[in-house]
């Protein structure tokens, strides 16, 4: 005779271990570090503030004189 198997708990445990697998792919995909967000967002501020530096006319004047 096999073992005794409680159905609950086995199906239980087979969800949990498809959502940490499933986890452990959104990690690997869409993880990123906190220096790395830190790094992304000075070079857009960076790039930002550069774009803004040589505009022709400034955004809060509407006839551009």
């Amino acid at each position: 005779m096999g073992e005794v198997v409680n159905l609950r708990r086995a199906r239980k445990q087979k969800a949990r271990n498809e959502k940490e697998r499933l986890a452990g792919e959104n990690r690997a995909l869409h993880g990123r570090t906190k220096a790395e967000r830190e790094r992304d967002r000075l070079t857009s501020d960076r790039a930002e503030r550069f774009m803004d530096g040589h505009r022709r006319e400034k955004s809060g004047d509407p006839d551009g004189s």
